[in-house]
C-alpha cells in the first residue's frame, strides 16, 4: 500500500527519534535501518526539504530530527515523501459521477481517510514508548558495533529512548 520510499523514511525517522536529540550520520542510519545508503540519502533530502530533519556537515555533524519526537507524526513523514492520495473525483472519469464516488471508490477513500487519521494521531514518541517485546527496527547497538568494526572507529554510545511524559 505504501511505497518503498515511505517505508525507508519511516525507518529513518524512527531511528532518529530513538537517538534524539543526537545526530546520526547517513551511514549510521543506513546500517541501523537496513536501508541502502544511496537511497537513504535521497529520502533524507526530501525529509530535510519538508523540515522533518536537519543536517549539519562536518565533524560532529549528521542528521537529526528538526522537532522533538513528541511533535512529529507518522503522517508528517508520509506527507513529506509520498503523500496519501485521497480520491476526490471518479478515477475512471465517468462524467455522471464527478465528485459522487461509486460505492467501491467511496470505500477505498474511506479506508484512506482512516489511515490518514490514524497516522495523524500517532507521534514518533508513541511508537517508541509503546509497550512491546518487539522494538522498532533492528538492534541499534549491534548495528553501530557492525559499523564501528567496518570503519575501525570506536562504538558510539546509543542513547536510551526517553520515557514518555504524561
Amino acid at each position: 500500500m505504501f511505497s518503498q520510499t515511505v517505508e525507508y523514511a519511516l525507518r529513518a525517522v524512527v531511528h532518529l527519534a530513538y537517538c534524539s536529540p543526537s545526530a546520526s550520520t547517513t551511514e549510521q542510519i543506513a546500517v541501523a535501518t537496513k536501508v541502502p545508503q544511496a537511497y537513504l540519502s535521497k529520502v533524507l533530502q526530501g525529509l530535510s526539504r519538508a523540515g522533518i530533519v536537519r543536517s549539519q556537515r562536518g565533524i560532529g555533524g549528521g542528521v537529526a530530527l528538526a522537532s522533538p519526537p513528541t511533535q512529529l507524526t507518522i503522517l508528517d513523514v508520509v506527507n513529506a515523501v509520498d503523500p496519501i492520495q485521497r480520491i476526490h473525483h471518479c478515477p475512471l472519469g465517468i462524467p455522471g459521477h464527478g465528485k459522487v464516488l461509486c460505492p467501491l471508490h467511496r470505500r477505498v477513500d474511506d479506508a484512506l481517510c482512516m489511515v490518514e487519521e490514524a497516522f495523524r494521531k500517532t507521534t514518533l514518541a508513541e511508537i517508541l514508548s509503546e509497550p512491546t517485546s518487539s522494538k522498532p527496527l533492528c538492534d541499534v547497538q549491534a548495528a553501530m558495533e557492525v559499523l564501528a568494526a567496518k570503519t575501525g572507529a570506536s562504538t558510539p554510545p546509543t542513547p536510551a529512548p526517553e520515557e514518555p511524559k504524561q
